[in-house]
């Protein structure tokens, strides 16, 4: 057995096709609570792609020309969107204790996705270019001058700041979302509470 053919079998017994992409769901996935993790991927894939788009015209163009402003703007509320359904998705998913039946990885993932969506936001808005983002940016060096991180995080550096908003932190969140879906996947998606206690009943 080579390589490949083990790498397959081992991903055909974690993730059968009939799990990574199944053609019939449990009735209670049609309650909206369940839409709010793919509304969630939905508006962030289109914050991912405007954001590309800027990043291949650069700076001037998504500050000073006219197209350039529609993609600042759909980006800006993609992200106010992704935001949103990601808060629902997270409250939905704690109040359905969603960790059950072995499913404690999927809920951390997701705990630490929404961490690095924080961080990723931050460093957007400190690069939004406004004065006011300016005003938060000094106020933010003082705020990590305080508790000594300044030398591995400077805000003032926009280079710095463009890296981890464009690369870093970027590749660290596809990375988790990747793993969170494929959990997701495997473990199928958790059943309400009573159902679960009729099932054991």
């Amino acid at each position: 057995m080579n390589l490949t053919e083990s790498l397959r079998n081992k991903i055909e017994q974690n993730l059968p096709m009939e799990q990574f992409l199944p053609n019939k769901l449990p009735i209670y996935v049609s309650s909206f609570v369940y839409m709010f993790g793919i509304l969630t991927l939905t508006s962030l894939i289109v914050t991912i792609l405007s954001g590309l788009v800027m990043v291949l015209n650069g700076p001037t163009w998504y500050q000073f020309s006219a197209a350039g402003f529609i993609f600042r703007s759909i980006h800006f509320w993609g992200v106010q969107v992704f935001f949103f359904f990601l808060f629902l998705h997270f409250f939905s998913v704690f109040f359905t204790a969603g960790w059950r039946e072995g499913r404690y990885a999927t809920w951390a993932i997701g705990a630490f996705l929404l961490m690095f969506s924080i961080i990723e936001a931050f460093t957007g808005f400190l690069m939004e270019g406004g004065f006011f983002a300016q005003w938060n940016q000094v106020q933010s060096k003082d705020a990590f001058n305080s508790m000594g991180v300044s030398g591995f995080f400077n805000v003032l550096n926009n280079g710095q700041l463009y890296g981890l908003h464009v690369s870093a932190i970027p590749a660290v969140l596809i990375i988790l979302l990747i793993i969170h879906i494929t959990l997701v996947r495997q473990k199928g998606v958790v059943p309400p509470i009573q159902i679960q206690a009729e099932r054991h009943a």
